[in-house]
């Protein structure tokens, strides 16, 4: 046996994203529960969120993310032979999304699993992307991350409901003649993971509020300065830091005490709201659609979230 050479390095060629259409403003939440405008921004910096309707499915805003990556790209269908489909929000576990999306772009036969490390998630599956087309296991990859939320939300919840929300981001991953993903660092803390669940099948999203803040506002930025470390990166040459979109004083938090001092800080939640494994690819392609990112810049992306999980790499803006 002769074991074939294989790529260097492993870059984000494009990105994606895609949001329903319809907006729901903190007004809105207040004439359905005990909220208002004021309290809602003051505590996780949200104005208005994107809720899918009924028939639009996860698979649909999946689907139109990961089109439009493949499309930036300059890829056909044809080029990829691995989809990544970041969630943990499937209205049913089978079938899969990723097999269901690579079909409906046309993708023929290619390797198809889903990754659930909730808000995490994309940025595992971009390390598994990484890694397969570093090994040679396959050439470009489509990564996605893609959720809706409000099929799992209690909607008289305001400690839940005024945060989550739907959407979905992709990229593509090719090779690279130098790496463009710099090492992955992960891990997580189970010991804190009822903290954000699901109790069963027939249940709703449920958040222990200040275990969650307290947790990432004190144990991830050693998280950030190692992924930037392991990728032979001072925090000031970053361009951008792109965090889970979670709280807005979290991520400012976590800024802050990276010392990212020239970087752009991603923002995206105040009209987002928090989009779980969708949050860090939605804006990154939404800070590069306006022109905030400058392609070839690096930037840190940061996933956290249930389990708890984390995951943070530094890569190169495409």
């Amino acid at each position: 046996m002769r074991i074939l050479d294989t790529a260097p390095g492993a870059k984000v060629l494009a990105l994606g994203h895609y949001q329903p259409s319809q907006v729901v403003t903190n007004d809105d939440l207040a004439k359905t529960m005990d909220t208002n405008d004021e309290w809602i921004q003051s505590r996780v910096g949200i104005k208005e969120r994107r809720v899918a309707p009924d028939g639009e499915t996860l698979e649909d805003m999946a689907t139109q993310a990961g089109g439009k990556a493949l499309a930036a790209s300059g890829l056909s269908a044809a080029d990829i032979d691995l989809v990544i489909v970041a969630t943990c929000t499937l209205e049913s576990q089978i079938p899969n999304a990723s097999a269901v999306v690579a079909h409906r772009l046309g993708i023929d036969s290619p390797g198809a699993f889903d990754v659930n490390a909730a808000c995490s998630g994309f940025c595992y599956a971009l390390a598994a992307a990484d890694a397969a087309v570093r090994a040679g296991s396959a050439t470009n990859v489509l990564v996605i991350g893609a959720e809706k939320l409000s099929q799992w939300l209690d909607w008289t919840d305001r400690s839940t409901a005024v945060i989550f929300a739907d959407g979905a981001g992709a990229a593509v991953v090719g090779p690279s003649d130098t790496p463009g993903i710099g090492p992955v660092v992960w891990g997580s803390s189970g010991d804190k993971s009822e903290a954000i669940r699901i109790p069963d099948r027939h249940d709703s999203l449920r958040q222990e509020g200040q275990t969650v803040f307290r947790w990432a506002t004190t144990a991830l930025h050693p998280v950030a300065k190692l992924a930037c470390e392991r990728a032979g990166v001072d925090p000031s040459e970053l361009a951008a830091f792109v965090p889970h979109q979670a709280n807005l004083r979290i991520i400012e938090s976590i800024a802050r005490k990276l010392g990212a001092d020239n970087a752009v800080v991603a923002r995206d939640i105040v009209t987002a709201g928090n989009t779980s494994a969708a949050s860090v690819p939605l804006a990154l392609s939404r800070m590069l659609e306006r022109g905030e990112v400058r392609s070839g810049g690096l930037a840190l992306i940061l996933g956290f979230g249930a389990g708890l999980t984390y995951a943070g790499q530094v890569i190169e803006i495409p």
